[in-house]
């Protein structure tokens, strides 16, 4: 039980570092296949090489049979310059495909950090707008408590003035 536990957590882990991304692989293994095509052809070059030094013919001339393979050789060597041109052009297209992602990731992060500080921007103001308003709220409750204390002051001023006129004072 302890050993399948094991082997499960080992696993697991085994999987989560295994996990790239699958267009790096992609672009590794077109690489890996490039570089074996350049090693075959390397190869290639070398048996030109070889059959241009042998002269099989009499007096150590080449015969028509040594040209013709050297020719051989020569053609499957532009055969694979040529295939290794296309994986090129195909290894270029990953690579400008993972520049467009790239490109278009970043105006994404831009783009929502852009939306992102108007939010701010746009909160920022409606609390500025709400401080203001509840400062002039207060303020026109000051004046109208000031005012109804002028009142009340002015109606108690009044009601002196009408008890002390309507008593005669003696003196």
């Amino acid at each position: 039980m302890k050993k399948i536990l094991i082997c499960l957590l080992l696993l697991a882990a085994g999987a989560s570092f295994a996990q790239t991304r699958s267009d790096s692989l992609a672009y590794n293994l077109q690489r890996k296949k490039i570089n074996g095509m350049l090693d075959a052809r390397r190869q290639k070059f070398g048996q030109y090489q070889e059959s241009l030094s042998q002269h099989t013919g009499i007096f150590g001339l080449q015969t028509k049979k040594d040209i013709r393979h050297s020719n051989e050789i020569l053609m499957d060597i532009v055969q694979t310059d040529d295939e290794i041109f296309r994986q090129l052009k195909i290894l270029l297209d990953y690579r400008a495909f993972a520049q467009t992602q790239v490109q278009t990731r970043v105006q994404d992060a831009e783009g929502t950090n852009l939306n992102y500080m108007n939010t701010i921007n746009r909160l920022r103001n409606s609390l500025d707008q709400a401080k203001k308003d509840a400062e002039n709220a207060k303020a026109h409750q000051d004046n109208i408590i000031k005012m109804m204390f002028g009142i009340l002051v002015l109606m108690f001023l009044s009601i002196l003035f009408l008890i002390s006129r309507k008593r005669p004072i003696k003196v």
